[in-house]
């Protein structure tokens, strides 16, 4: 839970084209990468064409070619547009995309996407930043930008596309139902400046309108605080299954027995207890965004 090298590969415009080079340690990815690497290539000799004569025709360098057929390099959906049109594929290239969008994301943040996707019900504490599914991506591009030791580029394009991908949880339907409690200093630090902190207040009263959502306020100036211990999270599942992880609990790692997720329960029924109402919380969003 809770979560390359960037080449000049195009070939005629000479613009920079990231590119995401796999993970050999990642099997699940270097499997699908590589299988639909010798499906380029397979194609590719059907249509009798070179691989610098591909990369000509969609825009790419024949070096990039090589490296998808290899395996060593996940496409971008505008490479497999490209190479299905040039080559012929009816569609059956194109229809990878998905799967190579997916296969970009670390690893860690695959899994719990996947959790995410799943969950029914999820309560979520952030005690230092603002939740990765409430973020906009400005706020979580400075976040990423200001990580030390630091990204290259490539890895915050990387992450970040990930993260803003684990937003569609919003669009689900039916909906989860999703409860998030924020310490009130992740909503007066400006991240990425005062504007970038306007946009994400901005964001917060938006998702705090949905049916599904409720978004709690912790003040500063409580004396008796049951998250002191660290942020917590608990995701519940349609089988009555669930899966929890706290900071300051098990060292921090998911946890699913029964025991252990009623102590995560409990202590994040009594955050939201002594946090702001919703209504109050969204009240005092609206307030900190006329001040700032």
């Amino acid at each position: 839970m809770s979560v390359d090298e960037a080449g000049t590969e195009r070939g005629d415009t000479g613009a920079d084209e990231p590119g995401w080079d796999v993970d050999p340690d990642d099997e699940s990815v270097v499997a699908v990468v590589a299988a639909v690497g010798r499906q380029v290539k397979a194609w590719r000799e059907a249509a009798g064409l070179r691989a610098a004569e591909l990369g000509a025709a969609i825009g790419y360098g024949e070096d990039l070619v090589y490296k998808v057929e290899g395996g060593r390099r996940i496409p971008r959906p505008e490479f497999l547009d490209g190479a299905d049109e040039v080559l012929g594929a009816g569609g059956k290239l194109a229809m990878m995309k998905q799967e190579m969008a997916e296969a970009r994301y670390p690893k860690k943040i695959r899994d719990l996407t996947k959790l995410e996707k799943r969950a029914v019900e999820m309560g979520l504490y952030g005690n230092h930043n603002i939740h990765g599914l409430l973020q906009t991506s400005e706020y979580a591009r400075a976040l990423f930008e200001m990580r030390r030791p630091s990204y290259s580029q490539d890895e915050v394009e990387r992450v970040l596309a990930a993260r803003m991908a684990r937003q569609a949880i919003f669009e689900r339907s039916p909906a989860p139902a999703l409860s998030f409690v924020q310490e009130e200093v992740t909503l007066r630090r400006p991240i990425g400046g005062t504007m970038v902190l306007r946009r994400q207040l901005e964001r917060l009263l938006e998702v705090g309108q949905l049916r599904n959502v409720e978004i709690q306020v912790m003040p500063t100036n409580r004396e008796d605080h049951a998250g002191m211990g660290g942020g917590v999270e608990v995701l519940k599942f349609e089988d009555g299954t669930a899966v929890g992880r706290s900071d300051g609990a098990f060292a921090g790692r998911p946890v699913s027995d029964p025991k252990q997720l009623r102590i995560l329960e409990l202590r994040y029924g009594m955050i939201r207890a002594q946090a702001l109402t919703p209504s109050e919380s969204l009240a005092f969003i609206e307030q900190l965004l006329g001040e700032t």
